[in-house]
């Protein structure tokens, strides 16, 4: 299986666990992931505020270098890309005057073929690959969190339930783990507001760890390099609101999946956890 592949600036600097762990994942599903030639940044949570035609612009020049390379499809693995250049596509389908004064600017055409995907939409793809190759059996029950970006807006990302999503859900149970019943799944964990309101960060990511918590999860678990930062890197900050700590690590749904695959620690980024990842090894039950 060959498909484009937009890492974005994250999965490059601030997220390069969860960069390491998706290129691991899909070479050990023999998923071919073809970088999308000299892309560019997609905006993401700055251009927006800037300029409306600079933040079309952006991703839809991802979108037209991604087409000129031959692909129909390109998975964007950051929720935050892959909502972008969602957005950028949906816009731009709906009005032919925006589309052509973003095409001047990129000086390249949009014919709104290239298809955005995120990183579970393509590991449910692959699901059926999964199941044979496991190793070790992700034998515990963690909090999947979703997160606001994989799935809204619904008209926009058409992509699982906007309220109560299970993919993530169902890509832990086919690498043998449980997962909690929460009402926590899409709850903003303070995205953009990381680094001006800090403290709001604390609150919002607060109330997510400790319903986690409280329901017994042994971990978070993540498609979203913001979600993990503002869970992850945030702890001090979270663990002051609550006025508690706790060492609840959060994992990439691809660093889940590629464990059970029994794949080295050291591949999947781990180690650059802020909350350390010390999970004991366990045996699933016999059925």
């Amino acid at each position: 299986m060959r498909i484009g592949y937009f890492p974005g600036c994250s999965l490059l600097g601030s997220s390069r666990d969860f960069g390491e762990s998706v290129r691991a994942v899909a070479g050990a599903l023999e998923v071919d992931l073809v970088e999308v030639p000299d892309w560019n940044c997609c905006g993401a949570s700055s251009a927006h505020v800037m300029s409306r035609l600079l933040a079309l612009s952006l991703p839809a020049n991802v979108l037209a270098r991604a087409a000129k390379a031959g692909f129909d499809e390109v998975v964007a693995p950051c929720a935050a890309c892959y909502n972008r250049l969602a957005s950028a596509r949906h816009e731009l389908a709906a009005d032919s005057g925006l589309r052509k004064s973003v095409e001047r600017v990129i000086e390249a055409p949009l014919d709104g073929t290239v298809r955005v995907i995120n990183v579970l939409e393509l590991l449910e793809r692959v699901r059926d690959r999964i199941a044979p190759r496991v190793r070790e059996p992700f034998a515990r029950t963690v909090a999947c969190y979703y997160g606001c970006l994989l799935v809204r807006p619904p008209r926009v990302v058409g992509f699982d339930r906007p309220e109560d999503p299970t993919s993530m859900d169902a890509l832990v149970a086919a690498v043998g783990g449980k997962t909690v019943d929460w009402s926590f799944k899409t709850e903003c964990c303070g995205a953009g507001m990381s680094m001006p309101r800090t403290s709001l960060v604390a609150e919002l990511g607060g109330r997510i760890v400790r319903d986690a918590v409280a329901r017994k999860a042994e971990a978070i678990v993540v498609a979203c390099p913001m979600c993990h930062s503002n869970l992850d890197l945030r702890r001090g900050a979270i663990d002051r609101a609550l006025g508690s700590s706790n060492d609840l690590p959060v994992l990439f749904i691809t660093q889940v999946i590629g464990m059970a695959l029994g794949l080295p620690h050291e591949a999947l980024g781990l180690a650059r956890h802020f909350v350390p990842v010390e999970l004991p090894r366990r045996v699933a039950a016999s059925s």
